[in-house]
């Protein structure tokens, strides 16, 4: 009722649905494949033996380093979008919030978030195409990602096109599979005309 009363009952009635959607998307995707692959998903405990640890996981300094690498960087660009979103809705919006008295809390949840995901998401989906894309900078600090076992295989074989085609072709699933979530989660939260 408050959504109506704000003006906002067309602005991203279906976003939280869209967002669950996605988020199970993200998490059953992974799980699939490895189930797919009949990858054993088994845990094992790091124990003492002698003077070293024996089992776990290990975690190359290579792998250590792309991993910091781009959660800062993709880390500062989003706070960046999300600031600048949260930015763009009039401050008209929130003083009329306060004028009906909700909090602050409700006031960026109730109206500022929903203006303001328009702005933000087709932001956010060239952030995460970015990001998929600067993963292949992993083969300048020596990480064995796509690209690198791409380059082994056309040095070995002497098939380039063929490695090439391969690289370009699971980079544009990546790519065209980020963007399809993303925009059906854009077209959930689109403003909607009047009937």
């Amino acid at each position: 009722a408050l959504r109506r009363r704000l003006g906002l009952a067309g602005t991203g009635a279906g976003g939280r649905m869209a967002g669950l959607a996605v988020a199970a998307l993200a998490v059953a995707a992974p799980v699939g494949l490895l189930w797919a692959a009949e990858v054993p998903l088994a845990v094992e405990v790091p124990e003492l033996a002698g003077f070293n640890f024996a089992g776990g996981a290990t975690v190359s300094p290579e792998f250590s380093a792309l991993l910091v690498g781009l959660v800062v960087n993709a880390a500062a660009m989003i706070a960046e979008i999300v600031r600048g979103g949260i930015q763009s809705v009039p401050s008209g919006q929130w003083e009329a919030a306060r004028a009906l008295g909700l909090t602050r809390g409700r006031i960026m949840r109730l109206v500022v978030l929903p203006q303001a995901l328009r702005v933000i998401v087709p932001l956010m989906t060239s952030s995460y195409l970015n990001l998929t894309k600067n993963s292949s900078l992993a083969v300048a600090i020596g990480f064995p990602d796509l690209v690198s076992v791409i380059n082994t295989s056309a040095n070995q074989t002497g098939q380039v096109l063929e490695t090439m085609a391969i690289m370009m072709g699971a980079y544009l699933a990546v790519n065209l599979a980020v963007s399809a979530g993303m925009n059906l989660y854009n077209r959930r939260i689109a403003l909607r005309g009047m009937p």
